[in-house]
């Protein structure tokens, strides 16, 4: 990481401008009087939020002076800086609440963050307090034109769940429905300018200072992807839809939506039991298998992204639900639907080629599609990315790379510039950023549930072919049918492959195991024989 530092005294002046351009900003958003009380807290976020990024700056520009990029003192160093600058962006965030918390989770998401920002930055995925409820009760009332006693027969004052954005509810309809309330908090299309307004300017002011980072692109996801969510009249049309792509599918629930009872601010829901993806203990005291629910997971999502080509933006265990059905039988609740991304059609299908050609080993193939995508000859990290292992790798699929593999991919990414990662994601397209993103949260799920990088990978391979072989209703039975048999041969072609490669691996783990039990046996045996020896 090479930076082109400013001249003496630039970087405070930078941000000076910066802390002026975003306080004139939060100002000229107070235009009535029931918005003074939020500029007056947006000046206090903004203030805050410059302060805490030019201490970042600082740290990085004079802890990493005149330090070689090649040395080990640098990359030292800079470790230390990431994890600082991390801990400064979490009590940012706590501070501000509200977008800097989504923007938090959001870097917190992104696989080419360092981990240290990814570590420090995760814990904020539940954190959010919540809302004086007689706030939250006038929002429903304006937004529902009617008062909560005639709407509902019981509503319980304390959030069953808190985020960012809106807090929920539990309560129960007059039709003895059981329903969860959704309701954004006030202020928050105001509040979001002026924030939103104050990292526009942020982000610009550091790539003056840091030529090499362009945070732009990565801010402008961000709040498109905000505006989306903040509309809950978007959110019952993805949840419908989305509900309509998996009715035949009894392992999966969407909650229904009361459309009647819907607003842009306002979104209530049937009610459904259930804990986080991740719980464990909750699987345990039910008798349900870990194991079955990463696979109906990594199920549930292959088919989002492969076939349908409509995807969750969200997935991470907050938004995930187990609920018991009994016998150790369960359904996965999805919820949060307001952020989703719909692929482009050619995108999709590369993407589904991507796949099949990183299952079959087909590095020519895998050095195309990087052509299509734009990233050209950074194609050949796509296997490292997605799978483990560098292109030229004849290791077993899924597993992790050999200590020699591992010495030549470093040797690469020693030579590998700043300028090259930001150039690789730059020429990424759009949808591929949030695959990576839904990818990485599903990888942390699978991963606290214990399971092995099989189940993914025959997962994204079953519906990657599933995708290639997407047909119109409107064409032939037979047509379909025998579309369908292909899928079946090739998909138990690859599980054949990767089941083969699974079980020599696990011989491998056997065969070492026996070898250390009869290490320590011989050392066992030896060492009686040593102390009989000198006993008689």
């Amino acid at each position: 990481m090479r930076f082109k530092f400013p001249s003496k005294g630039r970087a405070p002046l930078l941000l000076s401008a910066a802390a002026a351009a975003a306080l004139t900003a939060t100002a000229a958003a107070s235009t009535s009087a029931e918005s003074v009380t939020l500029a007056a807290d947006g000046i206090v976020r903004s203030s805050r939020a410059i302060s805490t990024i030019a201490f970042v700056v600082a740290d990085y520009k004079y802890s990493l002076r005149g330090l070689a990029r090649d040395s080990e003192d640098y990359q030292f160093k800079l470790s230390e800086v990431h994890l600082r600058s991390a801990k400064k962006l979490l009590k940012l965030c706590e501070a501000n609440g509200g977008f800097y918390v989504k923007a938090g989770q959001f870097v917190s998401s992104l696989r080419q963050v360092p981990k240290e920002y990814t570590s420090t930055l995760s814990c904020l995925q539940d954190k959010a307090t919540p809302y004086n409820f007689e706030d939250i009760k006038k929002v429903i009332e304006k937004n529902l034109g009617r008062d909560l006693s005639i709407l509902f027969l019981a509503f319980d004052e304390r959030p069953i769940a808190a985020a960012s954005i809106a807090q929920v509810h539990h309560g129960v309809l007059k039709n003895k429905q059981e329903v969860a309330i959704k309701v954004q908090y006030p202020g928050l299309e105001q509040r979001m300018k002026i924030d939103i307004m104050t990292m526009a300017i942020l982000s610009k002011s550091i790539s003056k200072i840091f030529p090499d980072f362009r945070f732009e692109r990565v801010l402008y996801q961000f709040q498109r992807t905000m505006s989306l969510e903040l509309d809950f009249i978007q959110e019952a049309n993805n949840s419908q839809r989305v509900a309509t792509y998996f009715r035949k599918n009894n392992a999966v629930k969407i909650p229904l939506v009361f459309r009647d009872l819907t607003t842009p601010q306002v979104l209530i829901m049937e009610f459904c039991h259930g804990q986080k993806v991740d719980d464990l203990d909750y699987m345990r005291e039910m008798g349900i298998s870990p194991v079955k629910v990463a696979n109906t997971l990594m199920e549930l999502f292959a088919e989002m992204i492969f076939v349908h080509g409509f995807v969750h933006g969200d997935p991470h265990p907050g938004n995930i639900l187990v609920s018991s059905q009994g016998n150790g039988r369960f359904n996965l609740v999805l919820l949060d639907h307001g952020i989703y991304r719909e692929l482009d059609e050619k995108f999709r299908l590369d993407y589904c080629q991507l796949w099949k050609a990183l299952i079959m080993l087909d590095s020519r193939k895998i050095l195309d599609l990087g052509e299509k995508f734009g990233v050209g000859k950074y194609a050949k990290y796509f296997p490292v990315i997605f799978t483990g292992r560098t292109i030229e790798s004849k290791s077993a699929l899924g597993v992790q790379m050999t200590k020699e593999e591992r010495n030549h991919l470093k040797d690469e990414l020693r030579y590998l510039k700043l300028e090259d990662i930001t150039s690789f994601m730059d020429s990424l397209p759009p949808d591929f950023l949030v695959i990576l993103r839904t990818d990485g949260l599903l990888r942390s799920i699978i991963g606290k549930l214990g399971v092995g990088r099989h189940v993914r990978l025959l997962a994204y391979a079953k519906h990657a072919l599933r995708g290639l072989e997407k047909q119109d209703e409107s064409k032939g039975f037979l047509k379909n049918t025998s579309s369908q048999i292909r899928i079946n041969i090739t998909y138990l072609h690859l599980r054949l492959l990767l089941e083969s490669m699974t079980l020599i691996l696990q011989l491998n783990n056997m065969r070492h195991a026996v070898v250390n039990k009869l290490k320590d046996l011989v050392r066992g045996i030896l060492h009686l024989f040593h102390i009989n020896m000198f006993t008689f």
